[in-house]
């Protein structure tokens, strides 16, 4: 079965045909990143219009690089939420118009199901169940995998998701957007330990995340310096930041792993292409006995392929959307499997 693919839920316009959910026959990326770091960030409207300017020919090219006309196209899918809804607007109408065009059926998927799904493109024999922390610049979810279609979320974020976190620290230590890799890159050169931040907890719910008064802290460090006259060692505050939202992050999910009696574990999302991320979870589960699966680092950012491969498991569930679907800023994950029933 092979799936034409649309994402657009933030700043990359993304378009790949996978083949039985397991096999990515083309993976086209437009990203937006060189227009947006003018500004430190995403700008939506912005993000809406280029996505608008450069859907067609990426779909084409998916089309071309896998040596197929839409005719021999199973299905389409498209991202329905979360994310920007100018973006994501521009992603599902486009994909509605050529799924009506074409008489194909229309999947739609969840972008957090997306992120977890690269690593089946990447690790075919992961299966479910098992523990993915999903951590982005827009999300911070521990999720139990029930299956491929069924999840539950354990914890998730009351603010700031780590990857904006990352970007928001990066940004007044006077890193470009986007920050994560320029704090990972710094963090090689400082101490780890030369600044001990803050690692908020949430009475709630032990599982949870809240990274603003981590962000906070940082911010409050460079401007009481600037203030002072002070210089301070870049790499030194972003290695010791790095440091410790890799140790919230961890131990959160561990917790989680160790309480729910889970052994298999999987990252996904952008901020699982943070090396010191990935090398505290593989010293973690080596430890403990744990299986890691951590997606390749193309295909931790936002891309088609994921949705591709997540779209053939929805189908296999019996997703479908029509002429009425609608995208959604936010939408709960839990809630994506029934999706088509309630729209």
């Amino acid at each position: 079965m092979r799936i034409l693919a649309i994402e657009s839920s933030c700043d990359e316009t993304a378009a790949a045909v996978v083949e039985d959910g397991k096999k990515v026959l083309s993976s086209v990326i437009a990203s937006q990143v060189e227009e947006h770091k003018l500004y430190g960030g995403v700008v939506p409207e912005i993000a809406s219009r280029r996505h608008s300017e450069a859907i067609l020919g990426v779909v084409k090219k998916a089309l071309d690089d896998a040596g197929i006309s839409l005719s021999q196209v199973d299905a389409i899918a498209a991202t329905f939420a979360p994310g920007l809804i100018g973006a994501l607007l521009v992603g599902t109408s486009f994909a509605k118009g050529l799924a009506m065009a074409a008489n194909k059926p229309l999947i739609p998927v969840h972008h957090i199901a997306g992120h977890m799904a690269a690593n089946y493109l990447a690790h075919p024999e992961l299966a479910p169940p098992y523990l993915c922390l999903v951590a982005s610049g827009s999300h911070s979810h521990i999720v139990e995998v029930c299956d491929y279609t069924k999840y539950r979320v354990l914890g998730k974020t009351h603010d700031d998701a780590a990857g904006e976190c990352f970007d928001k620290a990066a940004r007044v230590l006077g890193f470009p957007y986007p920050g994560g890799i320029h704090i990972d890159r710094a963090a090689k050169l400082g101490n780890a330990h030369a600044y001990e931040l803050p690692k908020p907890k949430v009475a709630s719910n032990p599982y949870d995340f809240s990274f603003s008064g981590l962000k906070t802290a940082v911010i409050n460090i460079v401007h009481n310096a600037k203030q002072k006259n002070e210089e301070i060692n870049k790499n030194d505050l972003a290695a010791s930041f790095q440091r410790t939202v890799c140790e919230i992050l961890s131990e959160r999910t561990f917790l989680a792993a160790q309480n729910l009696g889970h052994k298999t574990i999987a990252l996904a999302g952008g901020v699982s292409a943070n090396s010191a991320l990935r090398e505290v979870f593989e010293k973690e589960c080596q430890k403990r006995g744990m299986k890691l699966f951590l997606p390749p680092l193309e295909l931790c950012g936002d891309n088609a392929a994921m949705i591709g491969c997540q779209a053939y498991y929805d189908f296999l569930a019996g997703k479908r959307a029509d002429e009425g679907t609608n995208a959604f800023a936010t939408f709960p994950l839990e809630e994506s499997e029934n999706f088509c029933k309630k729209f």
